[in-house]
């Protein structure tokens, strides 16, 4: 399942959390865990990409703060 447009960072990990708890517990078949592994490095790059962004978004307010005091 990719990740929904509207799902918040939380959300997302709440699902990975899931994932790795599933895995862990040996509570997935084979042919379930490809999927999941695959479901998972989806979520990954998901909660990369919103941190990645929300860094850009601080360093940004950070740097016109600063000019702003110049």
């Amino acid at each position: 399942m990719p990740a929904k447009k509207k799902e918040t960072y939380s959300q997302a990990m709440a699902r990975l959390e899931r994932i790795v708890s599933q895995i862990d517990n040996n509570e997935l078949d084979i042919d379930e865990l490809a999927d999941k592994i695959r479901e998972a490095n989806e979520i990954i790059a998901f909660c990369e990409s919103k941190l990645t962004k929300a860094d850009c978004e601080i360093e940004k307010i950070l740097a016109e703060r600063r000019e702003s005091k110049e």
